[in-house]
């Protein structure tokens, strides 16, 4: 394909990226007042995201099969279909059970279009050129990240819409993308025999469940030293171990162990699990410390989340460009862990107080970092197979950063849970009387409080809460920037091939 075809079908899968990464990033802002009008806490809160990220990880690796087997271009078409699906009944959740149910259906969309992105500008582009392209993705990503906290917060913020049509708003996108993908996307149809590894699709898929429910629920349901711990985590493992066994005996596995044989490919699945968690810990819990414990709107807290994306999107674009014209591009990946590494341990300082300059700043470190890693790990995974494993390899790797970021999410919304009641708990019964008894009702069960219903005194000891404990999330994370760090250390840089890995 010509630079002009690449760019016409490009805008399609660019308009298919946006709106799935729009539907996880447009619902941060708006996830305090969604969580609040439907009735639920801050297990609803992390799982209305987990569910998108649990689905969107099982589903990569069938998609990523698939498109090894099927048109790419219908199966992308399949899956901006399922996304719209999605989107609509969202909007028409009752209650938080019925909301993080539907996520599960727009998660598996959403999973299809960003897997198959990869998959498609493998297919167009050779890999030595794909950088140059791969700029055009992350800037996407971006504009998405940072347009959507702050167009779902404006949504929330003005009377007559509300929170619902953050999930309608996708729709029209997703339809646009459709028809451009239909009449621009050209692509070599090689048939294949058709031998889809259903055995193995489920066995990963309930793995993964068994795993979120269990760090999603720990120490809020049950102790993380309990029975229902050692089931939870006994049971993911069997089906982990069953898995492998099925993926030797199937004669067209939906992730060929074979993969990992190649050093590149399992240490590039091995970074990626590690960035996702810092990746999405930053996206998801921003929102709360900016409305939580800075008390401000939820469009304010998406304006105040620009220096993070703008990092993202400034080292997203100049890496691809400069690794389209050197070839080289192990160095990015080794300086993208060092910034990811030093700006989540500076975001752990941060508390309600922090000048907001300096989290800023912070923040803008942490996205250079990210944008450094999210698609140049793709890009290293990609060039080490040919075009039969490619869909394989290319959700392999987005398998691996969706489920670090699902595991994450969970685990660090169930341990933030704890430390604000921990720190909230210190800070009322130092007020004492009624504000200590009108505090732990607003912050009973879980409950994400109302800011502008506690009196002042009791408002600053729950802003304090928050800050303090979304600051120790970022700490925790920390650890796994640096092991994104050290893994990328340990990845041999190759040549990148110069030709398009169609078929």
């Amino acid at each position: 394909m010509t630079h002009p075809q690449i760019m016409r079908a490009l805008s399609g899968l660019l308009l298919g990226m946006f709106a799935a990464i729009l539907s996880s990033t447009i619902v941060t802002n708006a996830l305090p007042h969604i969580v609040g009008d439907l009735g639920g806490g801050q297990t609803a809160y992390t799982w209305v995201i987990t569910a998108t990220l649990l689905a969107m990880t099982s589903s990569m690796p069938l998609w990523g099969k698939l498109a090894d087997l099927f048109s790419k271009k219908l199966l992308i078409q399949l899956a901006l279909l399922i996304y719209v699906a999605g989107s609509l009944v969202a909007g028409l959740s009752q209650n938080p059970g019925m909301l993080i149910a539907v996520r599960v259906v727009q998660g598996i969309g959403v999973g299809g279009l960003v897997g198959l992105s990869q998959v498609i500008m493998a297919a167009m582009i050779a890999p030595r050129e794909r950088g140059r392209y791969s700029g055009y993705l992350g800037a996407t990503f971006a504009l998405a990240t940072v347009s959507g906290p702050l167009i779902g917060g404006v949504i929330t913020d003005t009377p007559g819409l509300g929170w619902r049509w953050c999930f309608y708003i996708g729709v029209p996108i997703a339809l646009a993308a459709l028809v451009v993908l239909q009449r621009t996307l050209r692509l070599p149809l090689v048939r294949r025999e058709v031998r889809i590894d259903w055995a193995g699709a489920l066995l990963i898929s309930s793995s993964a469940s068994l795993l979120l429910v269990w760090v999603s629920l720990a120490g809020q349901q049950y102790d993380w030293v309990s029975w229902q711990t050692a089931a939870l985590v006994g049971g993911g493992a069997v089906l982990g171990v069953a898995f492998v066994f099925a993926e030797r005996r199937a004669s067209d596995p939906i992730i060929p162990l074979r993969l990992f044989r190649d050093a590149t490919i399992a240490l590039t699945t091995a970074a990626s699990l590690f960035v996702g968690i810092a990746m999405f810990s930053g996206t998801v819990f921003f929102s709360q410390y900016f409305q939580l414990a800075r008390g401000q709107s939820a469009t304010m807290s998406g304006v105040m989340t620009i220096p993070l994306i703008a990092g993202l999107t400034f080292s997203s674009t100049l890496s691809g460009q400069l690794i389209s014209r050197t070839g080289r591009w192990k160095r990015w990946l080794v300086a993208g862990g060092v910034l990811v590494t030093a700006g989540m341990s500076l975001l752990g300082t941060a508390r309600y107080d922090t000048p907001y300059w300096r989290v800023a700043v912070f923040m803008a470190v942490m996205g250079l970092g990210v944008g450094m890693l999210l698609q140049n790990l793709v890009l290293a995974a990609q060039n080490q197979v040919g075009p039969r494993d490619l869909g394989a390899a290319s959700s392999l790797v987005a398998f691996s950063r969706s489920f670090g970021g699902a595991i994450g999410v969970s685990a660090l919304g169930a341990v933030l849970a704890q430390r604000v009641s921990h720190y909230a708990e210190d800070g009322i019964a130092r007020l004492g009387g009624g504000q200590a008894a009108e505090g732990a009702s607003a912050l009973e069960g879980g409950n994400i409080p109302d800011l502008d219903q506690l009196p002042g005194p009791l408002r600053t000891v729950v802003e304090s809460a928050y800050g303090h404990g979304i600051g120790d999330i970022f700490l925790y994370a920390a650890p796994s920037a640096l092991l994104t760090l050290l893994i990328s250390l340990f990845i041999r840089e190759s040549v990148l091939k110069t030709k398009a890995q169609a078929g």
